[in-house]
């Protein structure tokens, strides 16, 4: 069986790291199987994309599309008329995308109308946004998928509800928390802990990627000074995006509590969620690894593709007003964290299930 591993952007590389350590398991067990790794290029910032590879001890890929940023419709093209190339040069039995970035849907595309198999890791997820580019590729991702990995039996029903084979549906738990497991006690501190005095639970995370979050530079300052005069004695680390980075002038760099940091690497980035004191985001994924940890989780969105970690873990959806934001955060200075668990098969063995499901049905 040949698998090609499609990685287009920072938190697939995350999701495709454990899949290739149970690949090679496998292989070390007997198993006929083998795996090309695509990077797309669609993060091409180091920081971003070739530092999770070493980090993660990922080989370095077989071939990069280099499809880099542009319109939707753009990158989406680059990466399609790429893919197209590549998979006739180096046809296998099976694409496997993970995520729902421009490249998961792109590369599924590709796939099947060149008759090869699709398989999806963390499909089925959904918010009912479609003003999320992300949403509309998982959905068409999803419409043509073979071989469907689910992270939650939430995200299963939705694809019944699709009219999804229930056969083809499995339910295996989160290769992100492969990923964490796998890594945590590998985790170190950032080159700038001392500098900025950090230590554990004297600080707060803020992470922000949505286009209605930080698309326009007046919006993204009333949240962002917002955010600094809340936070009581804490400290905020902020590690910007590139592209968040330039709608702010370097004026409007200056907050008292704010600090403005790099993108970081899979192993500082969550040194840094492990030990802070809570976490301020716009992301789906950092509110499942937050509920792993037991760190509050407070994610600036309407809507969540992830509701498990709303019911059973640590975050708190606070919608997209700063008050909302202000509200949640005292209330949780007051009370504390609340309950929490663990989702059901978030046990670190998520990859495993998957190759074993793969191995009996090519």
């Amino acid at each position: 069986m040949k698998i090609t591993l499609i990685a287009g952007a920072r938190p697939n590389f995350v999701k495709i790291a454990p899949i290739i350590k149970a690949i090679e398991k496998k292989q070390s067990e007997g198993a006929i199987v083998s795996y090309r790794l695509l990077h797309t290029g669609q993060h091409y910032d180091k920081n971003l994309s070739s530092t999770f590879f070493e980090e993660l001890n990922i080989p370095h890929p077989n071939a990069n599309l280099d499809a880099k940023s542009g319109t939707q419709a753009e990158q989406t093209a680059a990466v399609m008329i790429a893919f197209e190339r590549e998979l006739i040069e180096n046809p296998c039995d099976l694409v496997m995308v993970v995520g729902d970035v421009n490249s998961t849907m792109a590369c599924a595309v590709v796939a099947k109308k060149m008759n090869v198999k699709v398989a999806h890791v963390e499909a089925g997820i959904r918010s009912g946004d479609l003003s999320m580019p992300e949403e509309i590729n998982r959905i068409i991702t999803d419409s043509i998928t073979d071989y469907f990995f689910t992270t939650s039996t939430w995200a299963s029903k939705n694809l019944l509800k699709n009219g999804a084979n229930p056969s083809a549906i499995h339910f295996v738990g989160n290769v992100m928390i492969d990923t964490l497991y796998q890594n945590l006690n590998r985790v170190f501190a950032p080159n700038f802990w001392k500098e900025f005095g950090l230590k554990a639970k004297n600080y707060i995370v803020l992470t922000l990627h949505r286009p209605s979050n930080v698309d326009e530079e007046k919006s993204l300052l009333d949240l962002l000074k917002g955010i600094d005069k809340m936070v009581g004695d804490k400290k905020i680390i902020f590690p910007i995006h590139p592209r968040t980075k330039a709608i702010l002038s370097e004026s409007n760099l200056n907050f008292n509590k704010i600090i403005f940091v790099e993108p970081q690497g899979y192993l500082n980035f969550m040194y840094l969620i492990k030990n802070c004191f809570a976490v301020i985001t716009d992301s789906g994924g950092i509110s499942e690894e937050t509920t792993v940890l037991k760190i509050p989780c407070f994610t600036i969105r309407t809507t969540t593709e992830r509701p498990e970690t709303i019911e059973i873990g640590t975050n708190i959806l606070v919608g997209s007003s700063i008050e909302n934001l202000k509200k949640s955060f005292e209330d949780f200075i007051q009370n504390g964290i609340q309950k929490s668990g663990i989702p059901e098969l978030w046990d670190g063995k998520a990859s495993e299930r998957i190759m074993a499901i793969l191995l009996t049905k090519l």
